[in-house]
C-alpha cells in the first residue's frame, strides 16, 4: 500500500488486518506514480485471485445472469450491484465482455464485483449450452413485441433461470438468442422502446429474483 501520510490513521484497522509493507509519500509523487491526477490519498496493489469456472459458478445456483459483449465499465458494474441486491447468484461474462475490476466497474458496483461470483466464458455462444445442460431455462431480454412480459414469465423459486442481456447498441446476437428458450420484454409507455441495460437487469432482477427472496 502506498498513501498520503494522513491516511495512515484514516486506514488504520486495514492496515493492522493486512500483512503487507505500507509506504508514505507525498501528493505529487503518489500522482506520479498513477499517471494523472485521479488518485485521493491511497493505492494498494492485489493479485488476482484465479476466477471460478462456469461450472463452479452456476453450480448451486438458481438465478443466474449471462452478460454478451456489455464492454462499458459503467453499465457493467452498475449491473453487478443490481445483481447482488437482488437476489442473483452470479454472473456468466462472454469472452468480449468488459473487466469487473477495472476501477469505474467496481466504483460504480460499490464494491459487489467482489462480493457476487462471476465466471468469464472461453467459448461463445457454446456456453449457454453448457448451462442448459445443467437444468438452466435461458431467458433472454429483448424490446420485441412478440417476447412475453417479464411480470408473467411464470418461473417460480426453485426454477433454474438465467437471464441473458446483450450490449445495448446490437442486443443479443443471432447465436445467443437461438439457444434461449424464452424471451421477455420489459412492458413500456410512451413510445419508449428500450431501457438502459442496468435499469433493465433491475427490473428484470426484481421480477424474477427479489419478489421472493431466498
Amino acid at each position: 500500500m502506498v498513501m498520503a501520510p494522513e491516511w495512515l490513521d484514516r486506514m488504520g484497522d486495514l492496515i493492522a488486518c493486512v500483512d503487507a509493507p505500507v509506504y508514505t509519500a507525498p501528493y505529487d509523487v503518489l500522482r506520479e506514480l498513477t499517471g494523472f491526477h485521479v488518485h485521493r490519498g491511497a493505492l494498494a496493489s492485489f493479485h488476482r485471485r484465479p476466477l471460478p469456472s462456469l461450472e463452479s459458478v452456476a453450480g448451486a445456483a438458481r438465478r443466474l445472469v449471462v452478460l454478451e459483449d456489455i464492454v462499458s465499465h459503467t453499465n457493467l458494474g452498475a449491473v453487478f450491484r443490481c445483481a447482488a441486491a437482488l437476489g442473483m447468484d452470479g454472473v456468466v461474462l462472454s469472452p468480449s465482455s468488459a473487466d469487473p475490476l477495472y476501477r469505474r466497474s467496481v466504483r460504480v458496483s460499490m464494491g459487489e464485483v467482489f462480493a457476487i461470483p462471476y465466471a468469464r466464458a472461453t467459448a461463445w455462444p457454446d456456453a449457454l449450452d453448457e448451462l442448459r445442460s445443467v437444468g438452466f431455462t435461458l431467458a433472454a431480454m429483448t424490446p420485441a413485441d412478440d417476447a412475453d412480459a417479464v411480470d408473467a414469465a411464470g418461473f417460480g423459486p426453485d426454477d433454474r433461470v438465467a437471464v441473458v442481456l446483450g450490449s445495448e447498441g446490437p442486443g443479443l446476437s443471432a447465436g445467443a438468442l437461438a439457444r434461449c428458450a424464452r424471451r421477455l420484454r420489459i412492458p413500456m409507455a410512451g413510445g419508449v422502446d428500450s431501457l438502459n441495460v442496468a435499469a433493465a437487469a433491475a427490473v428484470t432482477f426484481w421480477e424474477l429474483a427479489g419478489r421472493t427472496p431466498r
